[in-house]
């Protein structure tokens, strides 16, 4: 599985060049107007993780092989966008395939680079993307609605689903988004979700975007944006798109200096894919082998052979045993032969949950 993230926010506040940046690609147009970005930039990115190097180091294998993570940059979004405004249906549509979604807001002056709304003002600008998305989740309920409503008059069974669609939107009318309703637990809701995709249920990462002044001190719109994102129970995270489309032509050595000459000590990329990580409780275990090391994307929570099913289908469904050893203990004892003799390579069945980290070689029989 792969991290997917769309990239969100009004006109001109830095989507564009936050995309180039992130994906070091120039494919997404971005010039001082509004809908520069007519159709949806793709790009798959390698997740930086400094682990793949300290076992590379102690295996030597012919190919490393990063996670990896998509991102969308999806065109500016404006008030009216789930009504179709600037196209906004057609965006709308591209939100709803991702697993998370960064809200680019943007909180630095600037007299060369307009706003739509004439001025800067970041819990305004939050209030108009996310009220959007909850009338397109409005609209999609809605929808979803009146078709439970004729097939619950033939399979009764149906009523918990409507039910809870019902209370749902009742609270979705309320400006909320469904990220926070109280009954996400219950087993009707999990069931309605399965046909229903609501973009407001999504993870949001809120990315403060500032000018090279902001990166050393937060600066009042982005204490604004991080106390509004707490409040929320969403994340939040500070960058200069700027700064990250600089980083971008410099080499990793280049780019670690330019960095310390800031005061900062994580780019741009890494942050928000690490937020982006942990707002879906995903995690990474590595396979170690002198063909190939590689880290694997899971669930928190799952177990060896569903974890085992990231690799092949055939893992999950032959699954004998895994053999585990820690990372640390891996990097303690230079692989995995030393960590056998002493004593810190595992033998786990089909109960074992898998951990962040844990070096892994399935046995699988089909």
């Amino acid at each position: 599985m792969a991290l997917s993230i769309g990239i969100v926010g009004l006109p001109n506040v830095g989507k564009s060049t936050l995309f180039n940046a992130l994906t070091k690609a120039q494919n997404a147009e971005a010039a001082n107007y509004p809908f520069c970005t007519i159709e949806p930039n793709k790009a798959i990115v390698a997740v930086p993780d400094k682990r793949l190097d300290q076992l590379s180091e102690i295996v030597k294998p012919k190919k490393v092989q990063n996670a990896v993570v998509e991102f969308t940059d999806i065109a500016g979004l404006v008030r009216g966008a789930s009504k179709g405004e600037g196209l906004g249906n057609q965006f709308l549509a591209h939100i709803r395939e991702t697993s998370a979604i960064v809200h680019v807001v943007r909180c630095f002056e600037s007299e060369s680079i307009v706003h739509v709304d004439g001025d800067v003002d970041p819990l305004r600008d939050i209030e108009v993307i996310n009220t959007e998305l909850v009338l397109a989740d409005i609209q999609t309920l809605e929808n979803r609605m009146k078709r439970l409503d004729k097939q619950v008059r033939i399979d009764k069974t149906l009523q918990p689903l409507f039910n809870s669609a019902k209370k749902l939107l009742e609270y979705l009318n309320t400006g909320k988004p469904a990220s926070s309703f109280e009954d996400r637990e219950a087993d009707a809701f999990v069931d309605l979700m399965k046909d229903t995709g609501l973009i407001s249920l999504k993870p949001m990462i809120y990315a403060a975007n500032v000018d090279e002044d902001g990166l050393a001190e937060d600066n009042e719109y982005v204490k604004a944006v991080n106390e509004f994102a707490a409040a929320q129970g969403s994340e939040s995270v500070k960058i200069c798109a700027k700064v990250e489309e600089e980083l971008s032509g410099l080499s990793d050595e280049e780019g670690e200096e330019f960095l310390e000459a800031l005061g900062v000590t994580e780019r741009g990329l890494d942050k928000i894919i690490h937020h982006g990580y942990h707002a879906l409780g995903l995690v990474s275990y590595f396979t170690a082998g002198v063909q190939e090391v590689r880290a694997w994307t899971i669930e928190k929570g799952w177990r060896a052979p569903k974890a085992a099913s990231v690799i092949h289908n055939d893992f999950e469904r032959g699954f004998i045993r895994a053999e585990v050893v820690a990372f640390d203990d891996f990097i303690t004892y230079k692989g995995e032969s030393a960590a056998r003799s002493a004593g810190k390579l595992r033998t786990e069945g089909k109960e074992y949950i898998v951990q962040d980290g844990d070096v892994m070689h399935f046995l699988f029989n089909v």
